[in-house]
């Protein structure tokens, strides 16, 4: 059987982490998010780990190693991969796929949330120190940074789009129904 790589796009707090989560549960999927590789080296320097750190961390790698520098780990990452289904989490920019829309078995998946929908849910997980305590105008801000400019033209390349304002078994469900169409 050869590989199911998911690539998943969306904005802030869209479901693609509640996805992947899920994707890992049951199928037993394998993670690499484009963040991780941007935490190391915050951790490494001791900076922060908040968006907007994070942020800059990816803007000045990519100015300085190329706007597909992100794309180019995550590919070796995932060839090397010894895993029938790979999620490539956090897809920003068509230059992140560059690289892995040569891997075989790479489909990119959209997930659309409702704007208002993604700012409760970024609240309520806090996965950045910054995020529990963030203000309406404060979400729309960091939707308007340059790491996020580009996630809806690139949702528009996706191969599959998953809806996911109502519950989590709702997406639970569509995400079966894609497994069972790539399988």
């Amino acid at each position: 059987m050869s590989k199911i790589i998911l690539g998943f796009v969306g904005e802030i707090s869209c479901g693609k982490s509640t996805a992947t989560e899920y994707l890992k549960n049951k199928y037993g999927a394998v993670t690499f998010k484009f963040s991780d590789c941007l935490r190391d080296v915050a951790t490494r320097m001791h900076i922060e780990k908040n968006r907007e750190n994070i942020q800059l961390i990816s803007t000045v790698l990519r100015q300085h190693f190329g706007d597909d520098l992100l794309s180019k780990v995550l590919a070796e990452d995932v060839r090397g991969a010894d895993a029938p289904i790979i999620i490539t989490e956090g897809v920003r920019r068509l230059s992140d796929i560059t690289y892995l829309k040569d891997v075989p078995g790479f489909k990119l998946v959209a997930i659309n949330t409702d704007e208002r929908i993604r700012y409760e849910r970024l609240r309520e997980r806090s996965e950045n120190v910054d995020d529990k305590n963030k203000t309406w105008e404060e979400f729309q801000k960091d939707g308007q940074r340059e790491t996020e400019l580009r996630i809806k033209e690139t949702m528009e390349q996706a191969d599959f789009t998953l809806e996911n304002n109502g519950s989590s078994e709702d997406l639970y469900a569509q995400i079966d129904n894609l497994m069972a169409k790539l399988q």
